[in-house]
């Protein structure tokens, strides 16, 4: 299971075997069923979370109304959390739900912040990473203010045609923001 993670450090940071076994020493295994949650809205989020296997997704609901909106999707060699409750030790505001039976790789923030201390040249990983979430973020909200749905359909298989694969058609119409029966016209 640490092989996955040092395949996926090591694309943006070649690592010692030595400094692999520290880095891998902060780490925990975690296994999660369907449906269950990995963080859920109004708790504390003690982790960050690698997907070794699965898939799940990051959901926002709206305590009036009960509606759900998906902000995102993770599966393998993908990082997911509420990181603003992550990194500020607040209450989630997002849960993460595992759409399929889920093996991850859990970081404490303590553990993070150990990690960064003990093995300075992980932060650039970490910074990579952090900067490729944005720029993703960032092309997300851009597409959805901007781009139709037809076109928001072909960026997502585009950019993850074994994501859209997996994903229930229902979650993902509810993610490109569109009915269930447009997203069958669109597909079709």
């Amino acid at each position: 299971m640490h092989a996955k993670l040092r395949r996926h450090i090591e694309k943006i940071m070649p690592l010692t075997d030595s400094e692999f076994a520290f880095v891998a020493e902060h780490f925990t295994f975690k296994k999660f069923k369907k449906h269950q949650f990995m963080v859920q809205q109004g708790e504390p989020v003690p982790y960050n979370y690698f997907l070794l296997s699965g898939l799940t997704k990051l959901v926002y609901t709206d305590p009036a109304t009960d509606r759900e909106y998906i902000l995102a999707f993770a599966m393998e060699d993908w990082w997911d959390n509420d990181f603003q409750a992550y990194y500020t030790k607040t209450k989630a505001a997002l849960s993460m739900v595992c759409l399929e039976d889920t093996e991850v790789l859990c970081l404490s923030l303590d553990d993070f912040n150990a990690l960064r201390a003990g093995l300075p040249k992980i932060e650039h990983f970490f910074l990579e990473k952090v900067m490729s979430g944005f720029l993703a973020a960032q092309r997300r909200i851009l597409s959805m203010m901007t781009s139709s749905a037809q076109e928001r359909y072909e960026q997502l298989v585009a950019q993850h045609p074994s994501l859209a694969q997996r994903l229930p058609k229902t979650q993902l119409a509810a993610y490109l923001g569109v009915s269930r029966e447009t997203l069958s016209r669109l597909n079709g």
